[in-house]
């Protein structure tokens, strides 16, 4: 062992002097080539006859607010692949890393990690004779506290300039929802997460009111994006529609969202708007079961809870006295159910389609756990970036469009006559879309919201 070398874990606070970042935190992977440094707003330029770049760096991990802008000379650009299997031209720069009392000069590459857990990825170029890695260990080179990191970057905290934005959900510290407010706050909005069971409604003909915990009054929005968990829907959606009546601008309507989680309702319109589902039953008396597993082509087959959701809900009856057993039971608690052809050579695959105002930003495939039939990341499936043929988008924009959805999570299987829609979303997750596709998809949310109320920014 090189006693010269120093020992680091698999994550580390580092400092960039040269680019006045003296604490960013890095994920430490040998696995990496090349290091990568998180950066927005990235524009070239030329300077003394050289060529530079500037550009702005929020160094806090879920923080849009805290920005540090720095130049830097270029010294090349490159093709990088990333973990996700995409790849990018890049703009590479050259500056000291300071780990503990060491020095040395990297390369790094400049992109945005939004999606990332890290805003720095410390690559094994920069290791190279300089560095051992423990990984099991962590911050071998020191932590930093909130209160040391505010101070380092206090002066950097913007003030919001643009839309004021709140995010209706339930459960502040989910992924999706710290990505809609720092790429909110990224791009100068002011954004505020309201917790939708501290929210209460005044109703008066000439004066409604929404008023949230302690008093306070929210007539101040300029817009609403509603995230409404399953179990939320319909007080959300009365939430929703109350900002929609004080004349505020909600990204997803409480009438989109309501018929979306109506799974029987939706399929209806989606049918009748010519898009391809699998064969569905769906019948209220228990006498009907017979029949009800014949019309779908018989077992294997899919029994659904109309009020399911994320594969909740949903099961797998393998044989015809399995669907029998299962069928008559959910109807003996008075549950509604739909029953579907199950389709095998889709072999525990699906496609989630991500629609934006009209427009797929992002597809992945997603592949069922081993001993699941299910695609379901909550449930251990795996996502990976794929390409889809212009008849799936075509499916998707249309889905999204039959919903009146502006954001929709289009699920969409591949059966031997083609492709067959599965389900439509109205509040889809964005952590397995995000790491797949390394993209800033809670970046369009935002842009939506600023394309419909004819915002530009500065």
């Amino acid at each position: 062992m090189n006693n010269k070398k120093i020992v680091v874990g698999s994550e580390e606070w580092c400092n960039l002097p040269q680019l006045n970042l003296p604490g960013i935190k890095a994920r430490v992977d040998s696995g990496a080539k090349t290091s990568a440094l998180h950066a927005v707003n990235i524009s070239p330029f030329i300077k003394n006859g050289e060529p530079w770049i500037s550009f702005d760096v929020h160094p806090i991990q879920n923080d849009g607010k805290t920005t540090v802008h720095c130049e830097a000379p270029v010294l090349d650009k490159r093709r990088v692949k990333s973990s996700s299997g995409s790849s990018e031209i890049r703009f590479v720069i050259k500056t000291i890393l300071s780990l503990g009392d060491e020095a040395w000069e990297i390369e790094v590459t400049l992109t945005n990690r939004d999606s990332m857990g890290y805003r720095m990825l410390l690559g094994r170029q920069a290791m190279s004779g300089k560095i051992l890695v423990d990984p099991e260990a962590s911050f071998c080179r020191g932590e930093l506290s909130k209160e040391t990191l505010l101070g380092y970057y206090h002066t950097h905290i913007t003030r919001p300039t643009g839309l004021k934005i709140g995010l209706l959900a339930s459960n502040p510290d989910l992924y999706s929802n710290q990505r809609i407010i720092e790429a909110g706050q990224e791009r100068g909005h002011e954004m505020e997460f309201l917790n939708l069971k501290d929210c209460y409604i005044k109703l008066d003909g000439k004066n409604p009111e929404m008023h949230y915990r302690g008093g306070r009054i929210l007539n101040n929005f300029d817009a609403i994006i509603p995230r409404i968990r399953p179990s939320a829907t319909f007080y959300g959606c009365a939430l929703t529609r109350h900002f929609e009546a004080m004349g505020v601008y909600t990204l997803n309507t409480a009438s989109a969202i309501t018929q979306s989680r109506d799974k029987l309702y939706a399929l209806q319109l989606l049918i009748n708007n010519g898009l391809p589902i699998p064969t569905t039953g769906f019948a209220n008396s228990p006498l009907d079961t017979n029949e009800l597993i014949k019309m779908v082509g018989g077992a294997p087959l899919i029994v659904k809870l109309l009020e399911g959701t994320q594969g909740k809900g949903v099961v797998l009856a393998e044989t015809k006295k399995a669907a029998e057993s299962l069928i008559n039971a959910f109807k003996s608690l008075r549950a509604n159910i739909l029953v579907q052809e199950f389709v095998k050579e889709a072999n525990g695959k699906d496609i989630r389609c991500f629609v934006v105002n009209g427009k797929v930003v992002a597809s992945i495939m997603r592949t069922a756990a081993p001993g699941e039939f299910r695609a379901n990341i909550h449930m251990g499936g795996t996502a990976s970036i794929t390409r889809i043929t212009p008849e799936e988008r075509r499916i998707a924009i249309l889905a999204a469009k039959t919903l009146n959805l502006k954001v929709a999570g289009v699920d969409i299987i591949r059966g031997n006559n083609g492709p067959l829609l599965l389900e439509v979303n109205s509040s889809p997750g964005l952590e397995g879309i995000e790491g797949a596709s390394n993209k800033d998809i809670a970046g369009k949310m935002i842009e939506a919201v600023e394309r419909d109320l004819k915002y530009t920014r500065p």
